[in-house]
């Protein structure tokens, strides 16, 4: 099996994977592709690291302008997403020790990527929200399994900023991540990485470093609070250290755990091909690399975790993508990613007739969905717990009115943060009965490029017209199912 190991002993940032797998043998004229639909372009180098040969990539923005650097040190993608605009954690302080250095080791040289022709992107451009980071690269016309992981790396990075800032998702804004350079350093790993043609992508626990970061909002502990969240949402490994400064950025961290499994060192593998992707710093004995190791290896899946989500939400993992299911999902529409919060509460004193009005109650202050289930509690009583899904920012007034409602001590938020729901709109069928026409509500799921997989009448539409004609209440519902039906598969044929 063609498996890619990746070892982040310093770290790992866009930059540095993108380097790092130049470095191992994609070809970097793949990122054509970016410098089409964005004003950028790759400035491909080497360095030395410690000694180590390394190769280096920076996005330069096209034309005239200032440094977007300026002259503070900051974090090796020159984006974090966690608004980190003051860009004082210097991971990585761009003194690239080129000692004239000339490319030997590679075809791919400054004549396609040229360090002279622009200026350093951080920051630069549009500042997108997450919706339209998608709309962008989904404008790209990458091939789908490229496509599919640039996605999958910044739905983490949105799940984070979203669950980091209490926001939904669909309302997430990407500050320094919104912008040209991180999007050149995601899609530029996601179409190198399917340039090398691996079967399986690995990483090693990855070294975050220590100390504090600072952003626009205060100083905070490293890792970042968005790298905290992606890892909560992957398997990846974190590790301490080993310097005190910020190692791992949040794009390093979404794009990792959209593309690899975490294992607990580099497997058996027969080595073809190592790749070193420098980080801007120069580390103390260490050399500020993260190497990508390109072989065979056996495929010990059953040992590894899949580094993406996979809860009770029946999410597929995103590292685990094929690129038939890649390409499937594009061709024939997705689920609608939802974020929401998980409440539950289990009660053992609550009268029927309050936790019967708990739905109307709690959807008062925008509960979306109210479940209550009998269970056996402590002192074998009978009780009842009580699930209630809302988005992220009515949960502390949904646990509010829960809690004054039932008197419950407390009320617990799970470990769930989205869940698939399909498209769904309401379609008019009349049943006709006896000569007379009635009309009936159905309600038709679909995916988001509009193919619908199920169909479904309103109950109480379809009791009120058994109620007046006589029919059996399933009968209705039976008929004018069949009638949306039977008008959707005449759409599906004009």
């Amino acid at each position: 099996m063609r498996t890619l190991a990746l070892d982040g002993r310093t770290g790992a940032a866009g930059d540095m994977i993108c380097a790092a797998l130049i470095d191992a043998g994609a070809d970097p004229h793949v990122l054509d592709a970016v410098e089409a639909h964005l004003p950028v372009h790759y400035a491909v180098d080497e360095t030395l690291k410690n000694g180590v040969r390394a190769t280096t990539v920076d996005v330069l923005v096209d034309g005239n302008g200032a440094d977007a650097r300026g002259a503070a040190e900051h974090g090796s993608d020159r984006e974090h997403h966690d608004d980190h605009d003051d860009h004082t954690h210097d991971h990585h302080d761009h003194t690239h020790d080129h000692d004239d250095h000339t490319h030997g080791h590679h075809d791919h040289t400054h004549d396609h990527h040229d360090h002279t022709h622009g200026h350093h992107a951080e920051g630069r451009g549009v500042h997108r929200s997450y919706p339209a980071v998608v709309e962008l690269v989904e404008s790209m016309g990458l091939a789908p399994e490229v496509e599919s992981t640039a996605i999958d790396a910044f739905r983490l990075l949105g799940r984070a900023e979203a669950a980091v800032h209490g926001t939904d998702l669909s309302e997430t804004a990407f500050h320094e991540v919104g912008a040209d350079d991180a999007i050149a350093d995601v899609v530029g790993a996601a179409l190198l990485l399917a340039d090398l043609e691996v079967d399986r992508v690995v990483t090693t626990p990855v070294a975050v470093g220590g100390g504090t970061v600072e952003m626009s909002h205060g100083v905070y502990p490293v890792p970042a609070p968005a790298v905290v969240e992606i890892g909560t949402r992957t398997a990846l490994a974190f590790v301490g250290g080993p310097v005190d400064r910020e190692l791992l950025t949040p794009t390093g961290a979404a794009i990792l755990g959209a593309v690899a499994d975490a294992v607990d060192a580099v497997p058996s593998m027969d080595v073809d091909a190592v790749g070193y992707g420098a980080g801007d710093a120069t580390l103390d004995r260490r050399p500020n690399a993260l190497r990508a190791l390109v072989g065979e290896s056996v495929d010990p899946r059953g040992d590894a975790k899949h580094t993406a989500d996979a809860d009770e939400t029946g999410e597929t993992p995103c590292g685990a993508r094929t690129a038939e299911t890649a390409e499937a999902a594009t061709e024939h529409g997705r689920l609608v990613d939802d974020d929401i919060a998980v409440l539950k509460t289990t009660l053992d004193d609550v009268a029927p007739e309050v936790l019967g009005g708990l739905q109307e109650s709690l959807a008062a202050v925008g509960a979306r969905d109210v479940t209550v289930v009998p269970t056996t509690m402590k002192k074998s009583r009978p009780g009842h717990v009580v699930t209630v899904i809302c988005k992220p920012p009515d949960a502390a007034a949904v646990a509010e009115r829960l809690a004054r409602e039932t008197g419950t001590l407390g009320v617990r938020q799970t470990g769930a943060t989205h869940r698939w729901i399909a498209e769904r709109r309401f379609e008019t069928a009349t049943v006709v009965v006896d000569g007379e026409s009635h009309e009936v509500s159905v309600k038709v799921a679909s995916t988001t490029d509009g193919d619908p997989y199920d169909v479904s009448a309103e109950y109480d539409d379809a009791a009120a017209v058994a109620a007046a004609t006589d029919l059996p209440t399933r009968e209705v519902c039976r008929r004018a199912e069949g009638a949306v039906h039977d008008r959707l598969a005449g759409d599906d044929t004009e």
